[in-house]
């Protein structure tokens, strides 16, 4: 079994930046692709970025040039560096980890951008 825990989640004012970290643990042995997707109050859970184990990256159009994602391999670990944050990136995180073909989801964290 695999365990998905994300972290960094708070309250930003517009312009400012985050740093999402989610960490997988337990029985991990190869990860295929991590990824952040985001849900707002109402709407369907969205895409945001994901990281292949290769290191290709694919972004929502909605956050490139804005956010990161990367990863520490070594630690299972995967980041989300958000910056230039707007009211409308005000969602719950999630991390999904792709492990053999499975997907395992984190609880969220959330993030609410407001002045």
């Amino acid at each position: 079994q695999v365990q998905v825990v994300e972290s960094g989640g708070g309250l930003v004012q517009p312009g400012g930046s985050l740093r999402l970290s989610c960490v997988a643990s337990g029985r991990v042995f190869s990860i295929d692709t991590m990824g952040w997707y985001r849900q707002a109050p109402g709407k369907e859970r969205d895409l945001v970025a994901t990281i292949t184990s290769g290191g290709s990256t694919n972004y929502a159009d909605s956050v490139k040039g804005r956010f990161t994602i990367s990863t520490d391999n070594a630690k299972n670990t995967v980041y989300l560096q958000m910056n230039s944050l707007k009211p409308e990136d005000t969602a719950v995180y999630y991390c999904r980890i792709m492990h053999y073909g499975i997907q395992y989801w984190g609880k969220g964290t959330l993030v609410t951008v407001s002045s």
